[in-house]
């Protein structure tokens, strides 16, 4: 069975990797947090030292990293201690030119590179349903499938290299809208009269539905998988939500594109970092709506 590296075992990689290796895959795995090494470890991951490590038996590489700058920290690294012909799968989220730039990195040392970022969170991730947005070559694309399609229930090829990093800004500038939109409802409506559970059974099955409700409600005691029912805990924190905007308004500038929706989240979403709200699920949003005035 083929070797299989995971780089970055934290709340998204670990259930990905976990599922690689419930379906048969040797997998190896590197992360730098001691939870997420132990977890990782429990699920029957071999966790290495280094990345390079990990890599260095592996055909193919996947890296789920928090931002542009340690992925290409760790390619270099992989790519200068490993024997070469390795398939990297990055599923960070990341700017276009990034993976662009990647993409000719792996390149140049023979290897082949696709940037495969996500969407549906730890939910989706624990539960192998994650939508797979690609760019890269075909070839490269149809060899990763096999193993993408395990940790996840779709996978649209985008176009060449850059294009799933640019498809993932565009999907989480609007995720980033959505769950403002969502917050502002849920309490316009408490404000009316209605109860959650009423708001929620209606906006679920009309013109509003979206993730940011049925899955991420920010309201306890509505949806059970939901982090308001844990305090917010991140299943998808703050500080993210904020990396994304930063890079969706980037490559906005860059295309001379109007984004103030996107522009206005991006400045709510900072206001709750700069309170100290960054580790926390950017569900959170709901509690600077309450507090408005």
């Amino acid at each position: 069975m083929t070797t299989i590296a995971f780089i970055g075992l934290g709340n998204m990689g670990g259930p990905m990797a976990s599922n690689l290796h419930a379906a048969g895959y040797t997998v190896t795995g590197f992360d730098v947090m001691e939870p997420a090494i132990t977890a990782a470890r429990a699920a029957g991951i071999d966790v290495h030292e280094s990345a390079a490590a990990a890599a260095r038996d592996a055909s193919i590489i996947i890296t789920m990293l928090p931002n542009g700058a340690l992925v290409d920290a760790t390619l270099r690294e992989i790519i200068a201690e490993h024997p070469g012909n390795a398939l990297f799968i990055d599923s960070s989220t990341i700017g276009v030119d990034e993976a662009t730039s990647n993409a000719a990195t792996a390149a140049a040392a023979g290897h082949r590179y696709i940037d495969a970022p996500v969407s549906g969170g730890v939910v989706g991730a624990r539960a192998g349903k994650l939508a797979f947005m690609v760019g890269g070559e075909a070839a490269a694309v149809e060899q990763a499938r096999p193993v993408l399609e395990v940790m996840g229930a779709s996978l649209t090829h985008c176009g060449g290299p850059g294009a799933g990093a640019a498809a993932k800004l565009c999907n989480n500038m609007i995720l980033g809208i959505q769950q403002i939109a969502i917050a502002e409802g849920m309490v316009l409506g408490e404000r009316l009269g209605l109860s959650p559970r009423a708001f929620f059974d209606v906006v679920s099955h009309s013109t509003g539905s979206c993730w940011a409700l049925t899955t991420n409600c920010p309201v306890p005691d509505v949806v059970e998988s939901a982090p308001a029912n844990r305090d917010f805990a991140a299943g998808f924190s703050t500080n993210l939500i904020c990396k994304d905007l930063a890079l969706a308004i980037d490559s906005a500038t860059q295309t001379s594109t109007d984004t103030q929706l996107g522009r206005h989240a991006l400045e709510l979403f900072t206001q709750l970092q700069d309170a100290g709200e960054g580790e926390r699920d950017f569900s959170v949003v709901i509690n600077q709506v309450r507090a408005a005035q």
